[in-house]
């Protein structure tokens, strides 16, 4: 038996592990997507369970206005002190020379939660990470965005370290948790290797060193894991005699791609492993529709002191080593979600805003989901918009849809989405003289614009009473909508269209957008009478 890689399948990036116990828990980047933070279990390192998110009050994360692949960059995750610490940054701008990044700390006695309200940190990058030295004091980390680089020139401010240029290095200053505040000198302990782009700072203490782990090489297809050390927190660091610990630069083509940005784990047998994120583009192209994922390797330290990989080399593997640990299986996520609780399944998100009241209710209709028709599609305020991950390059996705527009501008439907200028959409909505009808929006990932396509014309005629059922089938690069009166006898609705633009480089490319593709159900209302749509299940089935 093996650990197969991706361990978390579907946008799953930038991963912190942490043991407690015998319990193994990994924190993931969410972005603008609201509840923020994933945290996956597992006792064996080879099942996992999504167990909470615990960025759910508008007092933690509100991300309305927050642009596409803002919002939860890169949390922390660690236990001490008899409770959990998780870090986080929350983006609030991307373009430009600017990056406004703000960085908390919440802290929770169980995983579950509940979580408290964030403490403010800093704002000076992204990336946080806080380490428990063994000494009881506390150190924060995170990279400095230096917004003084000139793009143009292509060089860096003469203040920077050579080759930093944005990425100004990695900045440690200690944390006072009886006040709750940062206090003593900041210290920039780290520029980073020849790779450049430095960021994902973590800290650990092994054998008398500290070991700084970090990011290079940005998120693309030159991401790496860079590892320095040093005898004193800090510093100097010197960096790791091969440079990387690992990097998918090079690989062959069809395995893991785009390796970098994870952390390391100890178990109670003296064995150790490294998660990191990863991608599975599709075949032949440089397209990643799941984004980048979550993987892990086995390491080993030699002689020297320096961790490398198990097997050698510098690539990772798909099948790893599987740690001697009992086999610990979840029971598998149904395909089928009948929405007879009161509760949204932990496997669905949605956009930006921590008032879900106003988008979406569970009890307004017993057994249905009732979004209320809100704000474009393309809004980074206030939409009804309410998917799960895509986890698979094959996969169904199929709902059942209640809904009676009376106007062109109500819409409500089945979206396959990555963001504002990369989704496909087949919707219910009205003619000019008030008839149902089902059309297609796409949006093939032309920024910034976006330049809406209407593939079906003035659409297909329904009745204007009854349900609808749509689905949506993916294979690889190909998407095929299809619609049904009864749920037995389907239709094609539409061309076969583009599925790979719903991926990291289908848009703006590979460093500029994070997350990853989502299937799901939507509803706008752009007359503003937040006229509601009911659906009464959401059905997703990987096929291969």
């Amino acid at each position: 038996m093996n650990i197969t890689n991706p361990i978390l399948p579907g946008f799953n990036p930038d991963p912190s592990i942490c043991r407690v116990g015998d319990d193994f828990y990994i924190a993931t980047s969410t972005f603008e997507w609201f509840p923020g933070v994933q945290i996956h279990h597992s006792r064996d390192l080879v099942n996992w369970r999504l167990i909470t998110r615990p960025l759910t009050r508008k007092s933690q994360l509100d991300m309305r206005g927050n642009p596409d692949s803002g919002g939860v960059w890169a949390p922390c995750l660690s236990h001490a002190n008899d409770k959990f610490w998780l870090v986080y940054t929350d983006v609030k701008r991307l373009d430009g020379n600017y990056k406004d990044s703000h960085n908390y700390i919440v802290t929770a006695s169980k995983i579950t939660g509940p979580w408290s309200d964030p403490i403010y940190v800093n704002s000076s990058g992204f990336d946080p990470s806080l380490f428990h030295d063994d000494d009881g004091r506390k150190w924060f980390v995170n990279m400095v965005w230096n917004h003084r680089h000139d793009p143009a020139s292509g060089e860096p401010h003469p203040d920077n370290r050579p080759g930093t240029g944005y990425f100004g290095g990695i900045l440690l200053q200690e944390w006072d948790a009886k006040t709750k505040k940062l206090k003593g000198p900041v210290r920039n302990i780290y520029a980073g290797s020849s790779r450049g782009l430095v960021e994902g700072p973590h800290l650990f203490k092994r054998g008398g060193w500290y070991y700084l782990t970090t990011a290079e090489g940005g998120t693309g297809y030159e991401h790496a894991i860079t590892y320095a050390r040093s005898r004193k927190i800090i510093g100097p660091y010197e960096t790791h005699p091969d440079l990387h610990l690992l990097t998918a630069d090079g690989a062959p083509a069809g395995g893991l791609q785009r390796s970098g940005h994870g952390q390391m784990v100890f178990l109670k047998d003296g064995s150790i492993y490294h998660t990191h994120l990863t991608c599975r583009p599709l075949p032949d192209l440089k397209r990643s529709v799941m984004g980048r994922e979550t993987g892990i390797q086995k390491v080993v330290f030699g002689t020297d002191g320096w961790p490398r990989l198990a097997q050698g080399g510098l690539f990772a593997l798909r099948d790893v080593e599987v740690p001697k640990l009992k086999p610990h299986p979840f029971k598998p996520e149904p395909a089928r979600h009948k929405f007879n609780s009161n509760k949204l399944p932990l496997v669905f998100q949605w956009l930006r805003t921590p008032e879900p009241k106003r988008i979406f209710s569970l009890t307004a209709r017993k057994g249905w989901l009732r979004l209320i028709g809100r704000e474009s599609i393309g809004s980074w305020f206030e939409q009804a918009l309410v998917a799960r991950r895509q986890t698979s390059f094959v996969y169904r996705g199929e709902t059942k849809l209640e809904f009676k527009p009376q106007t062109f501008q109500q819409m409500a439907g089945l979206v396959a989405y990555y963001n504002r200028h990369q989704f496909h959409y087949l919707y219910v909505s009205a003619n000019d003289v008030g008839e149902r009808c089902l059309l297609i929006q796409s949006c093939p990932g032309l920024w910034p614009e976006g330049n809406l396509q209407f593939p079906l014309g003035t659409g297909i005629s329904l009745p204007n009473k009854g349900a609808v059922y749509l689905r949506v089938d993916v294979d690889l690069a190909q998407l095929q909508f299809s619609y049904s009166l009864n749920g037995t006898d389907w239709q094609n609705a539409g061309p076969v269209l583009d599925a790979s633009v719903l991926s990291d480089e289908g848009g703006r490319g590979e460093h500029a957008d994070f997350t990853g593709a989502f299937v799901g159900m939507a509803a706008q209302d752009l007359t503003g009478n937040a006229l509601a749509a009911d659906f009464q299940y959401f059905e997703y089935r990987d096929l291969k």
